[in-house]
């Protein structure tokens, strides 16, 4: 039995609000009337999965995948106005695919696809046969640092290198360069050479500012700085153990390291406590967490290295680096890091990295409002770091520090913290507005922009900022980011913030990209495209169906046209009706000629209306294993396709009612050499509760369940490996 894995799963089941016909009709006696239908639970978010899940499985426009590839959700946020966003990982025969190919799927509680982000990448066909070991790989990654303080075991990788796939080992070796500078290599070795094939320094340097923030509130336990509310975060040495002691902490010197943990802490704390209360966005890492903090570093530096943040003194050695800014600047990387895409390996990416921590920076700072250092928009304006007494960087002006304002400027050798200078542009922008008034900076507009900007606020501007980076993938850039802001805006707020949002993408030079969100005010219309199933398997000279389901995913219904492409002459589609209103759906069937070459032949379904939206139906003649079979003694029988860590409802995704008391059977047979596990469920009044479970390591599973009279349903769950199987059962 395995519990751990089965709630992620059930997350994305659609319940429908009807009971299965085939049974209700058999289960339910005249003389017995049933009870109220249940409102399945978490209906809302389980429409709004299940519909990113289907886009991802029919590989709905950018999310087309190929042969021996699926899309793997690995989290899910929830946002304002009942979205969801989705996000997957790619992978090939079972490995997960780095550089490209991941997404991010935004849903609705009614089950409509609202947008589709995705990283390129190219079909991929390789051998996943390693002849170099892990143990040579981590070798050879170590041995990049001059001292290792960790390295995690190696994990075997596609990555896409130059658009082409290598297979690697993975690792995150943290420690020391020979030069003595702190560093956190992802490093990929190359599993056939054994050479290193990309490491990228995770290591995102700050200049910050050491100062003191006042007598403040902090969370902390009562003989430790440790947080258990914000696990694993807490502050201590360098030997990366927790100070003890007891409140009140510190002692307010300069240089005392309890006193800059107290610094830290209540910087880093009051960032989650904004991203709750500001957003509803669960902390710093998504899940109500944030990585520890370390103080007392001996050098002019602070830092995040993907699994602490670190700080150091300033150039006098008079002030910690543990100003407010410092702090949410170094967890705003974290935050960079933990969205979907993580952190990229470009030189703009890196540059937009640095500008979110930026950004993160001054909406702390407007959070916390302490008297102590007051809202602003510039980094590190008490540091004195360049012993002038300004400012590092200058969001409402980058060019004052000799940074770049706008966009046309950057370049593949723009220094990262230099590259910030765009996006901070924008962000000021884009919260306060060229001209803001009291006594707030005026912001420069770059050529070609609007005449001025008049910025939406602070809150709204940072919650738009932390949509679009839940839209993030591997290739996020300037371009991606203004589609992401706009879809954010018109999602979270509607279209005077989403106009304003462009208007600030104006003015620093980032020009308007195909496909982007229509500020208007009416909803433009649209639709979006699944397949059920999403893929088949026929012998030659036979032919197979699967359903074109359409949506209107905005404005009002319209009629979209169906057409086919991609297959062998020999191969026919057609669809019934050819075309549909959207909202309905249509057969579409797929004749496949005598002698027909075996093989897998990717069919692309297009839908033409207002837009036109692409989904990919997998079909495989003559090569593949028909679902399994063996339960023949039951009453009923159900068949389906599962992905490893997938699952469904049946019967036909939703649930049954038994009028009277007697014994539920069911038998699964799932693909052989995988793991199934089969749980029949029972409604309680408020949620589905397990009542028999077959849970063994197997493909095949067996229940048997006496009950008292009530609804009930299955669950197929494919804790590993893939394929179709059958589900037998009988009734009372």
């Amino acid at each position: 039995m395995h519990p751990s894995r089965l709630p992620a799963a059930l997350a994305a089941l659609a319940l429908t609000a009807s009971l299965a016909g085939t049974l209700a009709g058999t289960a339910t006696a005249a003389a017995n009337p049933r009870p109220a239908e249940p409102a399945p639970p978490g209906q809302g978010k389980a429409l709004a999965l299940a519909a990113a899940d289907k886009a991802a499985d029919s590989g709905l426009d950018g999310l087309r995948h190929g042969t021996d590839e699926e899309l793997v959700r690995t989290g899910v946020t929830p946002w304002a106005g009942g979205l969801y966003y989705a996000a997957y990982q790619r992978t090939y025969k079972g490995l997960p695919v780095a550089g490209g190919g991941d997404a991010v799927v935004v849903t609705d509680s009614a089950g409509k696809v609202r947008e589709v982000a995705a990283a390129p990448a190219p079909a991929l066909r390789l051998s996943t046969r390693a002849t170099v070991g892990s143990a040579a790989a981590l070798a050879t990654a170590r041995a990049q640092l001059a001292g290792v303080e960790s390295a995690s075991a190696p994990e075997l990788t596609v990555l896409l290198k130059g658009n082409k796939p290598v297979l690697t080992w993975h690792t995150l070796v943290v420690g020391r360069t020979a030069a003595g500078r702190p560093s956190s290599l992802d490093t990929y070795v190359d599993a056939r050479t054994g050479k290193v094939a990309q490491a990228t320094d995770k290591v995102l340097h700050a200049d910050g500012r050491g100062y003191h923030n006042g007598n403040v509130t902090i969370d902390t336990a009562t003989t430790s700085m440790t947080d258990a509310a914000r696990s694993p975060f807490r502050c201590g040495g360098q030997n990366g153990s927790a100070y003890t002691g007891s409140s009140p902490w510190g002692n307010g010197g300069a240089n005392d390291l309890v006193t800059a943990c107290v610094d830290i802490m209540y910087a880093a704390q009051r960032e989650s406590d904004m991203l709750k209360q500001w957003f509803g966005y669960n902390g710093i890492n998504g899940q109500g967490g944030m990585v520890p903090a370390r103080a007392g570093l001996s050098e002019v530096n602070a830092y995040y290295d993907g699994t602490k943040t670190t700080y150091g003194r300033n150039q006098n050695g008079t002030n910690q680096l543990t100003g407010i800014d410092v702090v949410a600047h170094e967890y705003g990387h974290e935050i960079f890091d933990k969205t979907p895409g993580s952190s990229g390996s470009s030189n703009e990416n890196g540059g937009m990295n640095e500008s979110t921590g930026d950004i993160f920076g001054a909406l702390t700072e407007h959070f916390a409002n302490n008297p102590n250092d007051t809202p602003d928009y510039t980094v590190g304006e008490k540091l004195n770091f360049l012993g002038d007494n300004k400012p590092i960087r200058y969001m409402y002006n980058p060019s004052l520090a000799g940074d770049p304002n706008c966009y046309p400027q950057l370049n593949s050798g723009t220094e990262v913290h230099a590259a910030a200078g765009p996006q901070n542009h924008w962000f000021y922008l884009l919260a306060e507005g060229s001209n803001p008034g009291g006594g707030k900076p005026a912001s420069p507009i770059c050529s070609g922009g609007p005449s001025s900007v008049t910025g939406i606020g602070v809150q709204k501007a940072g919650k738009i900022f932390m949509g679009a980076l839940l839209m993030k993938t591997s290739s996020w850039n300037h371009l991606a980011a203004r589609k992401a802001t706009l879809a954010s805006a018109k999602n979270t707020y509607g279209s005077a913030e989403c106009n304003a949002v462009k208007a600030a993408w104006n003015a620093i030079g980032v020009p308007a990209q195909s496909g982007e969100t229509d500020c208007g005010g009416t909803s433009t219309p649209d639709f979006s495209l699944s397949l059920n199933p999403a893929s088949g398997t026929v012998q030659a000279g036979g032919s197979t169906t699967a359903t074109v389901n359409t949506t209107t995913t905005g404005g009002s219904a319209q009629t979209v046209q169906l057409s086919a492409s991609g297959a062998p002459s020999d191969i026919k589609v057609s669809f019934s009706p050819s075309s549909v209103t959207s909202g309905s759906s249509s057969t579409m069937t797929v004749q496949v000629a005598a002698g027909t070459a075996n093989g897998t032949y990717p069919i692309t379904v297009t839908g033409t209306g207002s837009a036109t939206h692409t989904v990919t139906y997998q079909l495989t003649v003559g090569t593949d294993t028909p679902p399994p079979t063996g339960c023949a003694n039951t009453e009923y029988t159900y068949q389906g396709t599962l992905s490893s860590g997938q699952a469904e409802a049946q019967p036909d995704g939703s649930y049954y009612y038994a009028a009277t008391a007697g014994t539920h059977v069911g038998c699964l047979r799932g693909p052989a050499g995988t793991d199934f596990d089969l749980y029949l469920q029972k409604w309680n009044g408020s949620g589905w509760v397990d009542v028999a479970v077959g849970g063994t390591a197997g493909a095949d599973e067996d229940t048997s369940y006496y009950g008292s009279a009530g609804y009930y349903r299955y669950v197929v769950h494919a804790y590993s490996g893939s394929g179709a199987y059958t589900l037998g059962l009988s009734t009372p």
